[in-house]
């Protein structure tokens, strides 16, 4: 592996851990929504 391609595949690994952040506050945010709606009031 050159120094670019682990430069590359680190860059991705961010990029990829930043979208799982971000996948998970939108589950969290959604879960949150299903809470609220299926209350009854």
């Amino acid at each position: 592996m050159t120094v670019l391609e682990a430069q590359w595949l680190k860059a991705l690994e961010a990029e990829n851990a930043k979208l799982k952040r971000l996948q998970a506050g939108t589950m969290l945010d959604n879960a949150a929504l299903r809470d609220v709606v299926g209350r009854k009031w």
